[in-house]
C-alpha cells in the first residue's frame, strides 16, 4: 500500500514536471516566432503623443503599417491611406496566418485624436479586397488612432500615433522669432473694387492768360512746363493804348493838382470878401471834375492790372507786364518774341496742381458700387506712390464707344508727386460681408501644395490646410480647417514653417 502511494506521488511530480516543460518549450517557440519576424520586418513604435499610448507594428504587404494577434499564424491588420488622385481614406488590409482575408471577415472601427479637435470615429465598409473608410483622412495626418477589430468572435484592440507638420516652440521662442498668436473669429469681410484710371488737371484751377491790351512782345519770361508763382512776370509787352492810358492818368492828376490849387487860392479869397462867390463855386466845380477825370483815369489802368502810381521799370509808359493770376504750372504757351497779340488772345494756361483728379474708369456692373463721397485708394502702376482720394463726381453718360462711364476723385497734391498723365489703380471698398470665422492675410503658408495656417495647441504649432472664401486685402474668411476660438500664429509664421522643415517632420501615408 505504501508502495503504491509512493508511485503514484512520482507519477504526479513527473506530471507537472512534463507540464512546465512544455509551457517552456511553447513560450520559447513564440519568442523565437516573434524574433524571427522582426528580423524579416523591423518593428516600429510610433511616437507617444499627449500621453497616448503605442503599439508596436511592421511594414505590411501594401507598405501600410501591419498590426499582429499571435504571430504570423494568428490574424492581422494593415492600415494604409491612400490619395493618389483621390481625396485620403483609410485602407484596411485583412490577413490570417499571412494570407489575404475577404474584407468582410471582420469588423473594425478606428477613432482618431487631433491636437484641438474632437475624436473621430471612422467606420469601415468592404470595397475590392480592402475596407474603406466612410470619411476623409483630413490633413494633416497627424494623430493618435484607436483601433478595434472584431474577428471570430474575438475584439481586439491597438494603438498607434504619427505626428506631421507639427513643431514645438515654447512661448521663449515666439518672441525671438516675432511670430505673434491670434484668435481665429467672426471679422468683417471688404473686398476691394479695383478700377483703372490716369491723373488728370483739376479743370477748376486750369487758368487762361490773356494780355488784356494789344501790343508787341519784347519779352518772355516763362516757358512751358515751368512752375510760376502768383503775380511772377510771364511775358512783356508794348502797348500804344498803356501809353495813352499811363498819359491820361498823368495828364488828369497834374490837372487835379492844378485844380486844388486854385480851389483853394478862391476859396480864401471868398472867405476875406474880396472875391465873388461865383468864382469860388467855379473852382470847386473844376476840382470835383479833375477828381472824377483821375479816378476815371486810375480804373482803367487798374483794371488791366497796373497800378496807377507804379512808374514802369524801363521808364517806358507803352511797357507792360503780364503776370501770372495763380501759382501753378505753366501747361500750354502760345507766344513768341515779337509777337503781335490782341487784347484776348490766349498765350498761357496755367494749373494749380496742389490738387489734382484721378480719372477713374468704371465698368457698367460697378456703378452700383462707386458713389460720390466713397473714399479710395490710389495707386500709381509704376511706382510705390499711394494716396487717399474721394469720389466727387461720376458721369451721368455711358460711353459710345468704351461702354464705360468716368468717376472723378480729388486727390492733395501739395508735393507735387502726383503727375498728370500717370496711370493709376482706384481701390474701394466693394460691400462689407460679416462672415463668422476669418484668419489674418499674413498668417497663410503654402505647405505640401495647400494653404495652411499654424494653429497653436499648447506649446505645439500644427498645419491646418485651409479652405477659404471671400477675402480682402488683410482677412480672409475660412470655410474649412479652422473654428472660431482657435489660436494661431499671424506676422513671421514663415518661421514656423522654416523650423518644420529643420525638425524633417513629412508627409505620412
Amino acid at each position: 500500500m505504501n508502495n503504491r502511494k509512493k508511485l503514484i506521488s512520482i507519477l504526479s511530480v513527473i506530471a507537472v514536471g512534463i507540464a512546465l516543460g512544455g509551457l517552456i518549450l511553447s513560450s520559447d517557440k513564440t519568442s523565437q516566432s516573434i524574433s524571427g519576424d522582426s528580423a524579416a520586418h523591423p518593428a516600429h513604435e510610433a511616437p507617444a503623443v499627449e500621453g497616448k499610448a503605442s503599439s508596436n507594428y511592421r511594414e505590411g504587404p501594401k507598405g501600410g503599417k501591419l498590426f499582429t494577434e499571435g504571430g504570423t499564424d494568428g490574424f492581422g491588420l494593415e492600415v494604409t491611406i491612400f490619395e493618389t488622385n483621390v481625396p485620403p481614406r483609410f485602407r484596411l488590409y485583412l490577413y490570417e496566418k499571412s494570407k489575404p482575408l475577404p474584407p468582410a471577415a471582420a469588423k473594425v472601427t478606428m477613432t482618431l485624436s487631433r491636437l484641438g479637435a474632437p475624436a473621430q470615429i471612422f467606420r469601415f465598409t468592404p470595397e475590392a479586397d480592402y475596407l474603406v473608410s466612410d470619411q476623409i483622412v483630413k490633413e494633416p495626418h497627424s494623430f493618435n488612432a484607436a483601433i478595434a477589430v472584431e474577428w471570430k468572435g474575438r475584439t481586439m484592440h491597438w494603438e498607434y500615433s504619427q505626428v506631421e507638420a507639427r513643431v514645438e516652440m515654447p512661448d521663449e521662442m515666439l518672441k525671438g522669432a516675432g511670430i505673434e498668436i491670434r484668435t481665429a473669429g467672426p471679422a468683417i469681410i471688404k473686398p476691394l473694387l479695383k478700377l483703372p484710371g490716369e491723373i488728370i488737371f483739376n479743370e477748376h484751377t486750369i487758368v487762361q492768360v490773356v494780355p488784356r491790351l494789344p501790343g508787341i512782345v519784347t519779352a518772355v519770361k516763362r516757358h512751358h512746363g515751368q512752375q510760376v508763382q502768383k503775380g511772377e512776370i510771364l511775358v512783356v509787352i508794348e502797348s500804344q493804348m498803356l501809353a495813352e492810358l499811363r498819359s491820361q492818368y498823368r495828364v488828369a492828376k497834374k490837372r487835379l493838382g492844378l485844380a486844388q490849387t486854385t480851389y483853394e487860392r478862391e476859396r480864401q479869397l471868398w472867405e476875406e470878401k474880396i472875391s465873388a462867390k461865383q468864382d469860388y463855386l467855379v473852382a470847386q466845380e473844376l476840382l470835383n471834375e479833375a477828381e472824377i477825370a483821375l479816378d476815371l483815369a486810375a480804373v482803367k489802368l487798374q483794371s488791366l492790372g497796373v497800378q496807377p502810381e507804379a512808374a514802369p521799370s524801363s521808364g517806358n509808359l507803352a511797357s507792360y507786364e503780364v503776370r501770372a493770376p495763380i501759382s501753378g504750372l505753366i501747361i500750354d504757351k502760345t507766344v513768341a518774341l515779337g509777337q503781335t497779340l490782341k487784347e484776348d488772345e490766349h498765350i498761357f494756361v496755367i494749373a494749380d496742381v496742389s490738387t489734382v483728379w484721378a480719372g477713374i474708369t468704371v465698368y457698367p456692373k460697378d456703378l452700383d458700387v462707386v458713389k460720390v463721397g466713397q473714399k479710395a485708394t490710389v495707386r500709381a502702376t509704376a511706382s510705390d506712390l499711394e494716396g487717399e482720394g474721394v469720389v466727387i463726381y461720376i458721369t451721368t453718360l455711358i460711353g459710345g464707344q468704351t461702354r464705360t462711364a468716368t468717376a472723378r476723385l480729388a486727390l492733395q497734391n501739395k508735393e507735387g508727386k502726383w503727375r498728370p498723365g500717370m496711370f493709376v489703380t482706384a481701390e474701394m471698398v466693394a460691400a462689407e460681408i460679416p462672415v463668422p470665422v476669418a484668419v489674418s492675410a499674413d498668417a497663410l503658408q503654402t505647405l505640401h501644395d495647400s494653404t495652411v495656417v499654424f494653429g497653436r495647441y499648447g506649446e505645439y504649432f500644427e498645419a491646418r490646410p485651409l479652405e477659404l472664401g471671400r477675402s480682402d486685402s488683410k482677412t480672409i474668411e475660412v470655410l474649412d480647417g479652422l473654428k472660431a476660438g482657435e489660436q494661431y500664429a499671424a506676422g513671421n509664421s514663415f518661421a514656423i514653417k522654416a523650423e518644420l522643415g529643420k525638425s524633417g517632420a513629412t508627409h505620412e501615408h
